[in-house]
């Protein structure tokens, strides 16, 4: 991972910490717990979109996904049924 992936993920863990520090006054227990996996959830989100961003996919890949396409040809036209 990069240098600012790394630091976009610090960034978020800080603000969630800080957001549930605030919240643990007014949120009963449960509720936290359920807070706690919905930004965790988010987290990862934001970060595998990042990633995904930023990273270029390999070449191979990129080929790879442009062979699998498959032409239509005749064969594949609807057939009339009487």
């Amino acid at each position: 991972m990069s240098r600012d992936g790394e630091r976009v993920i610090e960034l978020i863990n800080e603000l969630g910490s800080r957001v549930g520090n605030v919240l643990t006054d007014m949120v009963p227990p449960a509720a936290q717990v359920h807070l706690l996996n919905a930004q965790r959830e988010l987290i990862t989100a934001l970060v595998l979109i990042y990633e995904n961003r930023v990273a270029p996919a390999p070449r191979a890949t990129r080929v790879r996904r442009a062979r699998t396409r498959r032409r239509t040809t005749r064969r594949d036209t609807k057939i009339p049924v009487e």
